[in-house]
């Protein structure tokens, strides 16, 4: 196993680095030329204009220059890449206004939504679960409703939470809640109503009560399934956070991108869709670490 590891690991360096290798080509005619006209401003009409409009200091001599390679926007060099990530890090969580605060500030905003839409949906799916699972009757009479709420797109939701609520950031944690039950309510209900018959009879003979039955027999027996379900929930709700605070605005790190995208800021674009994978990956790590620890071999 350990060799396996070993290789697996050198095959993803290799990769990644042939994937930094065809973006070093792919970029270095535009790097070449930005190093040619270095000393030429390097702000663009809708930059400048941008700028005005945020009432940010614009040079005199900002949008003198008409050099194509100054006036057209091209994808970021690797060179490029590693100044902006050095930038951001250096200092993640300054706020200076609306629309200028750090990357660890827009990070903190969104998962501070997403963990709370989650964990509402927590609280809602897993019992709702629990009750379909160990009820036929309750199974056949929500089953209808589940199947028509849960494939509707969360942002479908978005226009009317926005109506109802009349809170953005509430509107996106609705969204995030709507996203997160039906992973989660699906698969509690189906670990439970698989939990093994003998079990549940030797419990029955036992005379164990239906609350200590439920905590230390069926739980137990559907935690795998349970935490599958959470772990497709919470992948969901990154993807949908993003998308939906793109259409809210304010704060966050889809807001972020869409921001730096008004900003014509290519940079700054990837580095945040780096670090939504690197985030999202690292949610998904947490869960698979907690799946692993309640799976038991036969």
């Amino acid at each position: 196993m350990t060799s396996l590891n070993a290789r697996a690991a050198l095959l993803s360096l290799l990769l990644f680095g042939l994937l930094l290798g065809i973006w070093h080509l792919a970029t270095m005619n535009a790097g070449a030329a930005s190093l040619a006209t270095a000393a030429a401003p390097a702000m663009t009409p809708e930059q400048i204009e941008y700028a005005r409009l945020m009432g940010k200091p614009v040079p005199a001599d900002a949008g003198a220059s008409t050099s194509p390679v100054t006036t057209k926007s091209g994808f970021p060099t690797l060179a490029q890449m590693g100044a902006t990530v050095v930038h951001h890090l250096a200092d993640p969580f300054y706020d200076k206004g609306p629309n200028d605060k750090g990357i660890g500030l827009q990070l903190a905003y969104s998962l501070g939504r997403v963990a709370l839409g989650y964990v509402l949906a927590a609280l809602v799916a897993i019992p709702l679960g629990f009750a379909i699972g160990m009820s036929p009757l309750i199974h056949r009479a929500l089953d209808p409703f589940i199947q028509v709420l849960k494939p509707i797109s969360p942002l479908a939701w978005m226009p009317l939470a926005l109506y109802t609520i009349k809170d953005s950031a509430a509107s996106g944690i609705f969204v995030i809640f709507i996203c997160s039950v039906w992973p989660m309510l699906i698969n509690t209900a189906f670990g439970v109503a698989g939990v093994r018959k003998e079990w549940l009879n030797v419990a029955r003979t036992l005379e164990v009560r239906p609350l200590r039955r439920a905590l230390e027999v069926i739980l137990p027996a559907a935690a795998p399934t349970i935490l599958t379900g959470m772990r497709i929930s919470m992948g969901i709700a990154w993807l949908v956070i993003v998308a939906a605070e793109m259409l809210v605005g304010g704060t966050g790190i889809g807001y972020f991108v869409w921001n730096e995208w008004n900003n014509l800021s290519l940079p700054n674009v990837v580095f945040a869709i780096l670090v939504i994978g690197l985030v999202g990956m690292t949610l998904d790590g947490l869960f698979a670490r907690a799946q692993k620890a309640v799976t038991y071999a036969d």
